[in-house]
């Protein structure tokens, strides 16, 4: 009895299973076959390999190709800018964002300037002084320190087919003429320039990686030698306006670059800096606070050495005029001396 008992149980619990079965509707998320989801593996690798147009791509697909383009396009600008990556020295930060927004502001105003009325008869005139240490080995083998001063005139033809002059302390030495060249600039080199920032750096670059790029016996490596290119060249000779502006616009892409809140140049006068450290020293451009004409330039130690105590001065150089003149030997015009700073 007991069995017949135990087996019409079970029946009634099977019947009432398939009874609810079905009455229930099916999974909404039945478990595929094994055939089934092989051809779904198929029809998805099949799309995966097909082509279709941007705009079929989903909102998520197009943004993470948006963020794809962008990246890749920054790092193409970035090697088209071309850093000095190639040496074995470890590659410098970005300029910072106070030296960009500071040489933006310069190259704004030197933009403004009224373009020289340069011919090629004419001669471009600097004025400056510079205080600058040496190095002489005594006869003991020490190292003795010793302070110059120069105050320098120098005349330059503007397309530098005529020979020049340079009057330092009093004595003059005449300058050959040159067709103008990195090393030998003229206003007339200068002009040919592009006024494009990145095109402009690009061929600093070139020049700065011929002596002191990859494989040279150089410490001063491409970045810091295209940044003191560029001060030479703003510092050493007239250049348009357009010109100016562009130098000022591509330093301040050049890893590395920071600001100093406080320099002082070669007769004292107190201006903001544009620096760049290098080898145990800062290269610093200074810049007259109000107009944001340039000063002039200095080289301060950030360690002790040879060469003195960090935070010594190796060499100043202060701007007093920078023009155009009509004839070699002359002066500027005292409006134009007071007008360069």
């Amino acid at each position: 009895m007991s069995n017949t008992r135990t087996n019409h149980s079970e029946w009634n619990e099977h019947s009432e299973r398939r009874e609810l079965a079905r009455l229930l509707p099916p999974p909404p998320h039945p478990e595929p076959s094994p055939s089934h989801l092989a051809a779904r593996r198929d029809v998805l690798l099949a799309e995966f390999g097909r082509p279709r147009p941007f705009s079929a791509l989903t909102a998520r697909w197009r943004s993470l190709a948006v963020v794809t383009a962008v990246a890749t396009a920054a790092a193409i600008t970035a090697a088209a800018l071309a850093p000095d990556t190639t040496t074995s020295r470890a590659p410098s930060p970005p300029a910072t964002a106070a030296s960009v927004e500071l040489l933006d502001r310069i190259a704004r105003v030197a933009y403004a300037q009224p373009q020289p009325p340069a011919q090629d008869n004419q001669f471009t005139y600097l004025r400056t002084v510079s205080h600058s240490r040496s190095l002489t080995e005594a006869p003991d083998g020490s190292m003795a320190r010793a302070d110059l001063t120069t105050h320098t005139e120098r005349w330059t033809s503007v397309d530098g087919t005529r020979t020049g002059l340079e009057r330092r302390n009093g004595a003059e030495t005449q300058l050959p003429y040159t067709t103008g060249s990195m090393g030998s600039r003229t206003y007339r080199l200068l002009s040919t320039m592009p006024t494009d920032p990145d095109a402009l750096l690009k061929q600093i670059y070139a020049n700065a990686r011929l002596n002191h790029g990859s494989g040279s016996a150089s410490s001063t490596g491409a970045d810091h030698e295209a940044f003191i290119t560029i001060g030479d060249l703003l510092r050493d000779v007239v250049a348009p306006p357009q010109v100016s502006s562009a130098l000022y616009r591509a330093a301040a892409r050049i890893p590395g670059v920071v600001t100093v809140d406080d320099s002082v140049d070669a007769t004292g006068r107190h201006g903001v800096a544009v620096a760049r450290v290098n080898d145990g020293r800062r290269f610093e451009w200074i810049f007259d606070p109000a107009t944001l004409g340039l000063l002039g330039t200095r080289t301060v130690l950030i360690r002790d050495g040879v060469w003195g105590s960090a935070g010594d001065e190796v060499d100043s150089t202060a701007v007093l005029a920078q023009c155009i003149v009509g004839a070699l030997g002359e002066a500027a015009p005292a409006a134009a001396a007071e007008s360069s700073h």
